[in-house]
Parts: C-alpha cells; structure tokens; sequence
C-alpha cells in the first residue's frame, strides 16, 4: 500500500515539516539575522544545529520518553527559558544593527564562526517551546507511524523532515544574502532591529506564558 511505502513517508515527512516551517517563529527571525550579518552560509549552518537537535529528540522519543517531553511543567519550564534566551538574541541583533556597516563596499570578508553558527541553531530549537510542543502532539504521531516500518521508516521520515528545513530556510538566507547588495546600510540596519523588536516581543510572551503556569501553581 502506498501508506506504506518509504517514499510515502519520505514525502509525508517533508511536506508536513516545510508547511511548518513557513509559520514565521524565531527560528525563522534568527536565520533572517544571522543571514544578514554573515552571508548564505548561516542558514544551512543553522539548520544543521537544528537538525541536531531534532535528531536527539527523536532518539529519545523512540526510546520511550515522550511521556515527559508532553509535560506542561516542562514546557512552561522551557518557555521561561527560552524567553530569556529570546530577549539575549534580540538585544545582540538590535546592537548589530545599531553598529552595523556594510563590509560590501570596502570588499571585506564577512566572517562565520561555524561552530558558534551551528550551536545557535541548537539553542534557537531547544529554547523554543513552539518546538518542543510540535514534536509531543504532531512529531511524536509521525515518529510513531514511521516506526512501523523499522529503521528505514524512521530515516526516511527524518531525512524528509529534515530536507524541508534546509530548503526553506536555504532559501530565505539565499533571498536574504542576495537583498544584501541591492539595499544600503540604513534599510539592512532596519532589518536586524526589527528581528530584534519581534524576538523582545516573542520572548516577553514565552515568559509570561511560562510564569502564568508556575504561578497558577504557587511556583511564584
């Protein structure tokens, strides 16, 4: 049956996660930002940190931890977190392009810590409790119907899932790089401030989502 077959869930895989990913969040501001500082390499290196961390809650979710991935305690636990982390980023993106002067014109090199790039993409995943969310309901559901089918299921819902997210977001930095040479240093300085007032504003939300849960609950 065709609900069966690797392909089906190869493709199933993909088109769920690239309709995701198209939900604008903070993952999308952040390859916005990064992309704008250091060029197209930022994106597919961001997404690589994603899919790192995609990789291990999907170990852990085959090894039986589900149950407490689906925690509220833990998910306004991460939404607290991820506030804070959310309102660090956004005052380094507001700085940058307070400061920012284009390097094009003097022809000097962008440069990109790959490691720093790629961690960033872990930490933009872990603290976002959209994400953590997404996988106990919606990824949990596919990780189970992958299973079904053995390993192979299992790598070919991943590698689909994980393919949506490098198209995407390759294809956002690509715009975003490209946008570079056609706009000055004033409207690029625009674009990174505004990232940074929507993650201030995200941020903000995911601690008071996360404070209203452990004060209903006499945490505060």
């Amino acid at each position: 049956m065709l609900e069966s077959s690797p392909g089906f869930v190869f493709l199933t895989a993909f088109f769920i996660a690239f309709s995701g990913a198209l939900i604008p969040g903070p993952f999308l501001t952040v390859d916005i930002s990064e992309t704008a500082r250091h060029g197209f390499k930022a994106g597919p290196l961001l997404v690589t940190g994603h899919a790192i961390a995609e990789f291990l809650l999907v170990v852990a979710l085959v090894l039986g931890l589900s149950g407490v991935v689906s925690q509220e305690w833990l998910v306004a636990s991460v939404s607290l977190a991820g506030g804070l982390f959310l309102l660090w980023m956004a005052a380094g993106m507001i700085r940058a392009g307070r400061h920012y002067v284009s390097p094009l014109g003097s022809g000097a090199v962008v440069t990109i810590s790959h490691s720093r790039t790629v961690f960033t993409g872990v930490l933009a995943s872990i603290f976002n409790p959209g994400w953590l969310v997404w996988w106990a309901t919606i990824g949990l559901t596919l990780v189970v119907w992958a299973m079904k089918q053995g390993p192979i299921g299992l790598a070919c819902f991943f590698s689909g899932h994980i393919l949506a997210d490098y198209s995407w977001y390759g294809l956002v930095s690509f715009l975003v790089a490209r946008g570079r040479r056609l706009w000055g240093d004033s409207l690029h300085r625009g674009l990174l401030i505004g990232c940074g007032l929507f993650l201030i504003v995200l941020g903000a939300y995911f601690i008071f989502k996360g404070g209203q849960f452990w004060a209903a609950r006499g945490g505060f």
